[in-house]
């Protein structure tokens, strides 16, 4: 039987509820579902890292913010396209390159095919810009133009299943003009977010060798999404526990 990848709705929600969402993707992932979802934030968001200091989120005075169940540094969510992608332990899930570079990866040949130039940060190309943000953190595999980074990702593994969440930049945000997004450095709008979703997912699918299913959350994945998002990332002291 060929294996199958839930496309779930694009959607726009607040920072609580898309990083509860991708949690529960998460689960359903170690129960042998696997998913796909691409999504946009309601307002201009913060999302620490799970282990960096609360204070972090000086970097962007005035801005709502919410810590993230993945590592890395903080990510200012504003115009841009973040994805979710949620795996089951399954061996034949996690074969080939790495999934943080195979995303982005693919991101590259979709702006190749745009007009865009991109390329992947090589092992020993590393540099610091920033101690704060994401961003200006530049990483083996993350992706830049013209020098500048333009899609990063983070993953947490639970019980075998991967969560891979990450942003692509479109447009420079007035709370972080010195980013740059790929729609930047194009001067023009290459693709609509809803649009470049769905080519990323048929280049995941392909690069997975599976296939795609349209589909929709299911009734107890709604309800765990509520549930975490109250316990979690809709309260202050857990936000703030580091």
């Amino acid at each position: 039987m060929a294996r199958t990848l839930r496309l779930l709705p694009f959607a726009t929600a607040d920072g609580a509820t898309n990083m509860a969402a991708d949690e529960a993707l998460l689960v359903s992932a170690a129960a042998g579902i696997a998913s796909l979802r691409f999504y946009t934030w309601t307002e201009p968001t913060l999302s620490l890292g799970y282990f960096q200091p609360a204070e972090a989120r000086a970097a962007t005075p005035g801005v709502p913010w919410v810590r993230r169940s993945t590592g890395g540094a903080a990510i200012l969510h504003h115009h841009e396209l973040t994805y979710a992608l949620a795996l089951p332990p399954a061996a034949e899930w996690h074969t080939g390159e790495p999934w943080v570079c195979r995303m982005h990866h693919l991101l590259r040949d979709e702006l190749a095919d745009a007009g865009l130039t991109a390329k992947a940060v090589l092992c020993g190309e590393e540099q610091k810009l920033g101690e704060v943000l994401c961003f200006l953190d530049q990483t083996a595999g993350d992706l830049l133009v013209e020098g500048s980074k333009v899609a990063g990702s983070a993953q947490r593994k639970w019980k075998g299943a991967l969560l891979q969440h990450g942003s692509i930049l479109l447009w420079r945000s007035p709370h972080a003009p010195h980013l740059a997004g790929i729609n930047d450095f194009a001067g023009r709008e290459l693709v609509a977010a809803p649009q470049l979703a769905a080519r990323l997912a048929g280049r995941v699918a392909v690069a997975a060798g599976c296939a795609v299913e349209t589909d929709d959350w299911t009734p107890l994945e709604r309800a765990r999404t509520a549930k975490i998002r109250a316990e979690k990332y809709a309260d202050p002291t857990w936000n703030g526990k580091r």
